[in-house]
């Protein structure tokens, strides 16, 4: 049996699809208004005063808290299935593609909200794991329902859900500091290989 793990955002995506959705749900001019008004924050998180987790949800919570869930699903939903498509990479989709074609256990393994990224996967037939929202009566809290599945985290979620002593050979994909620890349980490991530069 073998296992194939992809990274998400800049892997198999050419831009980060949190900043692409953001941009779509609320528009480009609000974006850039709640950036400089969070700027102190991102300032502290270039300097890595502030971790990943934290700046993110904070993000997050400055655009998103107290939406409706019925609201946001609509839109993350509408989004991951005419929208996402256009920031793919197509040589990742190729390689999605050649595992299927090998029968192999594919899994997204990314930082992302599960409500944008859960159609785009299940379309193409892909297990999920990834950051999870919290939802308080029917609004979004801002807050985070999961640990961020990014660097170690990621590698815990995948051990949770799959007994990884099943499978003989273990393909990693990733393009960041975040997939490190991912990319070291694997036997083949591709850091930025979907990139033509």
């Amino acid at each position: 049996m073998t296992l194939a793990l992809f990274d998400f955002d800049g892997t198999i995506t050419n831009k980060d699809s949190l900043v692409d959705f953001i941009q779509f749900s609320i528009g480009k001019p609000k974006y850039y208004l709640g950036l400089l008004y969070l700027s102190p924050m991102l300032f502290l998180y270039k300097l890595k005063v502030i971790p990943n987790y934290v700046a993110k949800q904070k993000l997050l919570k400055y655009f998103f808290k107290n939406w409706l869930i019925t609201d946001f699903t609509q839109t993350t939903e509408f989004y991951s299935l005419h929208k996402l498509n256009a920031i793919i990479r197509p040589e990742a989709l190729k390689k999605i593609q050649w595992h299927q074609e090998q029968g192999h256990t594919i899994v997204i393994v990314s930082a992302s909200i599960q409500e944008w990224l859960k159609p785009w996967c299940n379309t193409h037939n892909l297990d999920l794991l990834s950051t999870e929202l919290e939802v308080i009566g029917d609004k979004i809290s801002g807050n985070f329902s999961t640990k961020n599945c990014y660097g170690i985290e990621k590698v815990k979620r995948v051990q949770q859900k799959y007994n990884l002593n099943q499978y003989s050979t273990i393909y990693a994909y990733g393009d960041s500091a975040g997939d490190k620890e991912l990319l070291e349980i694997a036997q083949h490991k591709f850091y930025k290989p979907f990139r033509l530069n």
